[in-house]
Order: structure tokens, then sequence, then C-alpha cells
């Protein structure tokens, strides 16, 4: 058994957060997530405020459990709006990437009993979300699937952790035992996973997708939008080489730019399965998925390999001659 101080603030069995993910988080996927011992998580992205209402009454159908709501920066939809219909649906639990100080996202959310667990890329994003109030801090590295930073797990999250009061969780490059008990020797208070789920038998995502990503290889992903400071890792396909190829020919693209090349894509990608022509995010942990197993499969195997891993840990150091 893993308990660390991410499952007793977030009243979860496992220290195991599901990412938020457009298209992907559905209420099936972060129901099943939270009925397993970990925290789903409903992504609101930019769906209609009535629809993801319904996504949480849909939820609170499958589960008693915790789960929460991720909330972006995107579409028609207000952080406003987004804030009073989670009030108004008594969710507990908010998840953002979103900081900006003239915005005060997390101290509006605290007027109301919610726990808001703010992803970041940086030490700087991670001490400014702190002050800002953030209850936990998810030390997002350049692995991860969709928007990254530059740093790399490794590195990031130890540094977050020495630079923060608050629990700290781990994402990137994620997806198994390894990376879990890893996550954990670098200082983290648990993990977030979201292409490892995205590889579940819940997930909504279209088949031809789930194949694609255990086609997926260490390399078959790649990183545009640089030049627009909105950098996403995708898997590569024709599309990310035509972004990448104005990229370099142009060097710039507009953030309105990028927007109309990806107008529409992502949905095109993750429920049409236009895997050539379609927006595909995922991680570099593509490499690392082989099956695609129930959500239920997945936290029981990190959590019963971790036990495995540290008994021959321990039987490491209780070799003659140490």
């Amino acid at each position: 058994m893993f308990h660390t101080a991410l499952c007793d603030i977030l009243n979860i069995r496992y220290p195991i957060i599901q990412g938020g993910m457009a298209w992907a988080s559905d209420y099936r996927l972060a129901a099943a997530v939270s009925n397993a011992g970990g925290l789903g998580l409903i992504a609101a992205g930019n769906i209609p405020t009535e629809d993801l209402r319904q996504e949480i009454h849909n939820a609170r159908k499958l589960t008693d459990k915790p789960f929460g709501v991720n909330i972006v920066p995107i579409g028609g939809v207000t952080f406003e709006e987004r804030i009073k219909l989670i009030v108004d649906e008594g969710v507990s639990i908010v998840a953002t990437a979103f900081s900006d100080p003239t915005k005060p996202v997390i101290s509006e959310l605290h007027k109301h009993p919610i726990t808001v667990i703010s992803v970041v890329p940086t030490v700087r994003l991670a001490k400014r979300v702190e002050k800002e109030g953030a209850d936990i801090i998810v030390a997002s590295g350049c692995e991860a699937g969709g928007h990254v930073g530059r740093i790399s797990s490794l590195p990031l999250v130890p540094q977050i952790v020495d630079a923060v009061k608050v629990p700290v969780v781990a994402t990137g490059g994620i997806g198994d035992a390894r990376g879990f008990l890893a996550a954990l020797a670098l200082g983290a208070c648990g993990i977030q996973m979201g292409t490892r789920f995205m590889a579940s038998k819940e997930c909504i995502i279209h088949p031809e997708v789930k194949k694609k990503l255990l086609e997926t290889t260490d390399e078959g992903t790649e990183v545009t939008g640089e030049v627009t400071g909105s950098p996403a890792r995708c898997i590569k396909n024709e599309l990310t080489r035509h972004w990448l190829e104005r990229e370099k020919k142009d060097g710039h693209l507009a953030k309105d730019e990028l927007q109309t090349l990806g107008l529409g894509k992502l949905r095109k990608g993750l429920l049409d399965g236009d895997i050539t022509f379609g927006t595909i995010p995922a991680g570099q942990v593509c490499g690392l998925i082989r099956e695609i197993k129930s959500v239920e499969e997945i936290i029981t195997g990190i959590i019963q390999g971790a036990e495995s891993i540290l008994v021959n840990i321990s039987k490491l150091r209780q070799q003659k001659g140490h």
C-alpha cells in the first residue's frame, strides 16, 4: 500500500491522478479511475456549459468516489462561467494549468470548499501558483503529451519539490510501476498520467488512435508550436509535419494562425480516428504501452508492480558484502 499526503487531501486510495485531456477525459474515464482508487478528472475543454453539467451528473451515477474537473482557458466559455457551474454542482476538486496574476482563478475557487490542483512546467510557475494558493502542484515534464514546457521530469520534479511547501505530483513520461516509484524517489507524493489512461478500455477515443498509441515508439512523438510560445507534444503524422514545415519556413507562427491550422483537428484525431491529419496529443511514454487494459488493471498493476520492485531493491541491499 502506498499512502501519501495526496491520498489524504483528495480522499483517494492510491496517489494516482488521471490527467484532464480534451475529447478523451470524459465522465466514463474519470469515474473508472476514481472507482479504481485514483482521482478521475473530467476535461472541460471548450464544451458547452450544459454539456459539462451533464458530464458531472453522469459521473456521479457511476461513482460515489471523489472526482474533479479540469478547466483551461480555451473556447468561448469564460473561467467565470466554469467556476459558477463547478460551484453550483458542488464539485470539490478542480485542476488547471492556468496561471495569470491578473485573473485570480485560484482565489476565486478558494472562496468555496474546492481543492485546487495546478499544473506547471517550471519552478518559477510553481512558486507563483503556490503564492496564489494552489493546494497541490503537478510538475509537468516535457515528456508529457499535449502542451508542454522544456524541462524533463527527472530534473524538474525534485527542483519543484525543493521550491514549494505544498504537495507535488509528477507527470510526464510515467506509465508503469517503475515511473511511479521513481516519482516518489524524487520527492513527489504521487503521479498524474494521461497517455497511459488514453490507452485504456474505458477511454472514449477512437480504436484507431488506441492502436496508434501501441505502435508508437520512443521516437514517435514531436513538439509543434514552439514558435508560438505554446508548444504541444503529439504523435508524428502528416499534420505535425505540415506544422513544423510552416514553422521552419516562416520562422514564426502567430497563435491565431496555429489555431486556424488546428481548428477541429483534435476532435478529428481523437474521436474520428484520423491518425494522419488529426491531432493526437500523446507523451513519450507511448513506447512503454504495449496493451490496452482496463483502468483497474492499469492502477492495480502499478501498485502491485511497485511493491515487487521494492522487494527486489531490498534484496539488493541485503546482499553479502554490502
